[in-house]
């Protein structure tokens, strides 16, 4: 392995971009035509065969993985529960051990049991994973047993070409085989993608749906990722792609699957929502069928077909259990298990031999002592699985020489992910190793610098769990927050466009879900989120430095290629020009955690005060 994996990486995304076309087709051309049946794998005890005319098939569900074999450091390890009394607690949760034994455990007495998952199994994934372009987290969900998964957004990260390989194994083409004498297998479950087509042929790059079949019992898994993918990810990753809408879509192969006698359908879509609370055992339903749920999903789900059963969601790592009504008015379950592997969702589907279809008079009754659906956590207090300690460990062994070597060294905790305010401490930190690195003019000259908060995928934890000691962040560690390593830009714009990318942060297609840049040292603004769209943004306050930003005025900007290209609905900011490329992100935060802190004299916390927010 290379000491600067982010390179290869990088080199990777070059390369998928020379294959162009040419590697969506032979992506193509390397999937089976047909939907592949799956069979039953018959998990659980007993001899599986039922004679009464229903029968309950067990579905297990997950989604948002991201690659998180270990479990997940800091406030994103942990799940939120409501107690009796009213008051929260948060619980440690996640870890692919723990999670293997969950669904071990939960699949006893349980003849017809399915495993299911909601997208993103892989991307933005800490080192122990990404480091091998996540061919451990591959391995890890073909011992768990995973019967299918959607395709999210982040299996496009690397392209179609390696998102082939992912399912179709074989090693990686600039990096070779990790293990001496053993070529990665890939999944051993298929990968759905009803809705991302070739540009070219119009056809899906992978298979649109599965069946699921068990002594008599037929279930159909179609599945597909947000239409909007292409507004996040980079456009190197979609590249001779298209995405299509996730209803028409859905629609289309229900309607398909019912023609070949397939009347029990389960959609697999990464598109999500956001439940009233926070909390995982949350009721979705007490105020009536899905109101307590908002976001994206919500009108999905009442467009999709009847035909169609149950949604199993993700996207959002947001954790619901929620009746939507289906177009005919009947309720039908909508959920997602939060992310990295912290929750599992257990669905009952009652399936009716005469009619073939799945039985949904009674999807969930108010104060059941035994609901239809439900989320459960996947608790470190129980036994790990053997078989993923000890796949853990032999990557790790692996990962070792790079994983472990000191980055710098910080005071207590920084928030990135875990922080729910919208200027991150991490976020600034970010943004400040940004501005730092592409400052000189020799580096671009750049006077601020973005970070998309998409991008912050973890907190640097002070008291981590290896054994560098508190306080020391790993490669490891910063690999884990940074882990795209995406290169640097930096470009020209003009204050009127500075202003307009601050705008659509919290408005167009950000309004509803407003994405806040995190700013380098220098800006500040005042948000008003008591106003709407554009407004919000208080603009007669913004300052660099102390100055009102010039409309007129050139500034050299430093940020992300994804951000660079216009990412997450920052158009403005794909309006730069005399574009240079600068080393990667990932390099940058490294050398300022080195330049700025000693064991002796740690980095402090950020005090996140360059955004005053009005609620």
């Amino acid at each position: 392995m290379s000491a600067t994996p982010q390179k290869n990486r990088a080199s990777r995304r070059v390369l998928a971009a020379a294959a162009g076309l040419a590697t969506v087709g032979a992506l193509v051309a390397a999937m089976p035509a047909g939907a592949q049946d799956r069979q039953g794998h018959g998990h659980g005890h007993g001899h599986g065969h039922h004679k009464g005319r229903t029968v309950d098939v067990q579905l297990l569900s997950f989604n948002d993985l991201h690659g998180n074999l270990e479990p997940p450091a800091g406030s994103a390890g942990t799940v939120t529960e409501t107690q009796p009394d009213g008051t929260t607690k948060a619980i440690p949760a996640g870890g692919v051990e723990y999670l293997a034994s969950s669904l071990r455990t939960a699949r006893k007495g349980h003849p017809y049991s399915i495993t299911a998952a909601g997208g993103d199994m892989v991307g933005a994934s800490p080192l122990l994973s990404g480091l091998f372009h996540d061919e451990p987290t591959i391995e890890a969900l073909n011992k768990i047993d995973l019967d299918v998964t959607t395709v999210g957004n982040h299996e496009f990260d690397e392209g179609a070409t390696e998102l082939a390989r992912l399912q179709n194994g074989g090693c990686h083409p600039d990096e070779g085989c990790y293990e001496k004498g053993k070529e990665f297998g890939g999944a051993d479950f298929p990968y759905l993608a009803a809705n991302v087509t070739n540009e070219k042929s119009g056809k899906p790059i992978l298979k649109p749906y599965t069946v699921w079949k068990k002594n008599g019992v037929k279930i159909g898994f179609i599945g597909v990722t947000l239409e909007g993918t292409p507004n996040i990810v980079t456009a190197n990753g979609v590249k001779g792609l298209k995405f299509h809408d996730e209803i028409e879509t859905i629609n289309k192969y229900a309607k398909e699957l019912n023609r070949q006698g397939v009347k029990s359908i389960v959609a697999l879509i990464h598109e999500g929502g956001a439940p009233a609370s926070t909390s995982y055992n949350y009721d979705c339903d007490s105020s009536g069928p899905g109101d307590g749920i908002s976001g994206p999903i919500t009108e999905i789900a009442k467009g999709i077909t009847p035909k169609v059963d149950a949604l199993v969601t993700g996207h959002t790592h947001q954790a619901y259990v929620c009746t939507i009504p289906d177009p005919a008015g009947n309720p039908r379950m909508v959920t997602s298990a939060s992310s990295f592997g912290k929750l599992y969702t257990d669905t009952t589907l009652t399936y009716d031999r005469r009619t073939k279809d799945i039985v949904r008079t009674s999807v969930k009754s108010a104060g059941a002592k035994n609901p239809k659906s439900a989320n459960h956590i996947v608790t470190r207090d129980q036994p790990k699985a053997n078989d993923m300690t000890a796949l853990i460990a032999r990557w790790n062994a692996l990962a070792a020489p790079i994983a472990n070597k000191p980055q710098g060294y910080i005071s207590a905790d920084i928030n990135g992910r875990g922080s729910t305010a919208l200027e991150k401490p991490l976020g600034d930190l970010i943004a400040d190793a940004q501005l730092e690195g592409l400052a000189p003019a020799d580096k671009g000259g750049a006077v601020v610098a973005f970070m998309n908060p998409g991008g912050i995928r973890a907190d640097l934890v002070h008291k981590a769990s290896g054994a560098e000691g508190d306080g020391v962040v790993t490669y490891g560690e910063s690999f884990t927050v940074q882990p795209f390593t995406n290169m640097m830009n930096v470009v020209d714009l003009t204050g009127a466009q500075l202003v307009t990318a601050l705008q659509q942060q919290v408005s167009g297609s950000n309004e509803a879900s407003p994405k806040i840049l995190q700013i380098s040292k220098g800006l500040t603004y005042t948000l008003d989120m008591t106003k709407s769209g554009a407004d919000r943004v208080v603009t007669d306050t913004i300052e660099l430095n102390g100055e009102a930003i010039d409309p007129a005025k050139t500034y050299r900007v430093a940020m992300n290629e994804f951000l660079a290209g216009g990412g997450d609905g920052f158009a403005a900011l794909g309006e730069g020009t005399n574009k240079l490329v600068g080393a990667s992100d990932l390099d940058m935060f490294n050398a300022y955690l080195a330049a700025h802190s000693t064991a002796d004299a740690p980095l402090a916390p950020p005090a996140a005060d360059r955004i005053t927010v009005i609620q």
